[in-house]
């Protein structure tokens, strides 16, 4: 399969399966995504980023050595999608310690921007508390922020905010 020619062919989930299907019978093809992915092609960009997605759903071992390519990802993303898949992954992963503090700045950046997209936000939330569970002292900066975000979000944005709020509370009283 031609992987630039299967993206451009058109922008949906099914799609997207498809490709992630042929990855999983041809993981050796997976470096080329990676490549694709971090050209400076805005619709490539997208509709790569949504494999990167399934990718770190299931075979999160094929993101770790492009752990460094993503969090440059996320300095600047071109578009939403790219945040929104890369936090996706990152939620199911054990982060590598030496991006932790990088990953968590990150994190907290883009769940206090009031511009950035609900999903986002939520999965940025997930990966700085998946972080914090390592370092008790980030615990409650995380809370901060996000009771300060809560009266913005979204129905799914104040659940998922709540849950993290009962486990960082849980945390705090076994310390």
């Amino acid at each position: 399969m031609d992987l630039r020619k299967q993206l451009l062919k058109e922008h949906s989930k099914e799609n997207s399966q498809h490709i992630f299907d042929y990855l999983l019978e041809n993981p050796e093809r997976f470096a080329e995504l990676m490549e694709i992915f971090t050209q400076e092609d805005y619709r490539l960009n997208q509709r790569s980023a949504w494999i990167i997605g399934l990718v770190g759903e299931t075979k999160g071992e094929w993101l770790l050595p492009y752990f460094s390519t993503l969090i440059d990802c996320l300095e600047n993303p071109i578009h939403n999608a790219i945040a929104r898949n890369i936090y996706r992954s990152f939620q199911s992963l054990s982060i590598p310690k030496e991006f932790e503090a990088q990953l968590y700045d990150l994190c907290l950046r883009d769940l206090s921007n009031p511009k950035s997209a609900i999903a986002i936000k939520v999965f940025a939330m997930t990966v700085a508390f998946n972080i914090s569970k390592n370092h008790g002292e980030l615990q409650e900066e995380l809370a901060l922020v996000i009771e300060e975000q809560m009266p913005y979000g979204s129905t799914g944005f104040k659940s998922r905010s709540r849950k993290i709020l009962k486990a960082i509370s849980k945390n705090k009283k076994k310390s």
